[in-house]
């Protein structure tokens, strides 16, 4: 495993303190205290508390973006893509709880990002989207509005950094597995 770099520290510690206190209530000197070092120090590694939460926010971001690409590009049926979606957002909350809080919680707060932020959102949001209507148009899904079948998944998918924290023996596969059946195959028997 690669050494952590001292910015990636930074970038680790910022986040826990965003989660836990907020974007806006985070100073740089809360920042370099629970780091250990003064705040000064902070400035040869990073330029702004904006930075740092660019790189958060913009890093998760594209790294969804990447997974959907990937996923809208297989040629598998619409509910293999949606089961994909469910394990993507479960891999990558597990590996980056306190990242996944900026990017639900802190998002607004991005400066000169904001619009590339949001494109990629919407962008994927859209491909979610276009999915549920392929499954729909398939016959895989049931005729259901699209849009409240996307808010739903999205809604528990996108709060998973609240629940996976308190999960001491988390799998990240069989959590996958398990919301794929409650999402996606319903809690019919």
């Amino acid at each position: 495993m690669k050494k952590e770099t001292r910015k990636q520290e930074i970038i680790n510690t910022a986040a826990k303190l965003f989660k836990e206190k907020g974007y806006s209530a985070v100073t740089m000197r809360d920042l370099a205290t629970a780091m250990g070092i003064k705040a000064a120090s902070l400035y040869n590694h990073i330029n702004s508390k904006q930075d740092i939460l660019k790189a958060i926010i913009i890093s998760i971001a594209e790294e969804f973006t990447s997974g959907m690409s990937n996923i809208t590009n297989s040629e598998v049926s619409s509910i293999s893509k949606l089961k994909s979606i469910v394990k993507l957002h479960v891999n990558i909350t597990s590996n980056n709880t306190y990242a996944m809080a900026s990017l639900n919680n802190d998002w607004m707060h991005l400066e000169d990002q904001l619009n590339y932020y949001l494109r990629l959102r919407n962008d994927y949001e859209t491909n979610f989207l276009n999915i549920i209507k392929d499954g729909i148009s398939s016959s895989e899904i049931k005729n259901s509005n699209p849009e409240i079948v996307m808010f739903s998944m999205l809604t528990t998918l996108r709060s998973l950094y609240l629940w996976i924290p308190k999960k001491e023996d988390l799998n990240a596969n069989d959590l996958a597995h398990n919301l794929s059946e409650v999402l996606i195959e319903g809690i019919n028997k």
